[in-house]
């Protein structure tokens, strides 16, 4: 079993950034990508942001794309999520996830293992 832990959410004033972070703990399969998400109140879970374990292909959603960066570090097992330029829209709860899939995988039903989510709010 793959346990995801999410940290770094927080409440920010608009234009500002927060750095999202993700430690898979238990039997992980390191070859596969990880992916980000996010729900906000009464929308459907919406992908965000995902990233090959090597680190070499990312893939974002438009309304993120130039203000949000995934990274990966495989020593700690440990994918980031960096969010600048922050907006109000971006309020959410965002989730780490990881599919048994070596390629990026962009539908949260592909995705098999999913963290607990922590609370972005962005301030007007």
């Amino acid at each position: 079993q793959v346990h995801l832990v999410e940290s770094g959410g927080g409440l920010v004033q608009a234009g500002g950034s927060l750095r999202l972070s993700c430690v898979a703990s238990g039997r992980t399969f390191s070859g596969y990508s990880r992916g980000w998400f996010r729900q906000a109140p009464g929308k459907e879970r919406e992908f965000v942001a995902a990233i090959t374990w090597s680190g070499r292909s990312t893939r974002y959603a438009d309304s993120v794309k130039g203000r949000f960066t995934i990274s990966i570090d495989n020593a700690k097992n440990t994918v980031y999520l960096q969010m600048n330029s922050l907006k109000p829209e971006d309020t959410a709860v965002y989730y780490c996830a990881s599919p048994n899939n070596p390629s990026i995988v962009t539908t949260s039903h592909d995705y098999y293992y999913w963290g607990q989510g922590t609370q972005v709010t962005v301030s007007s």
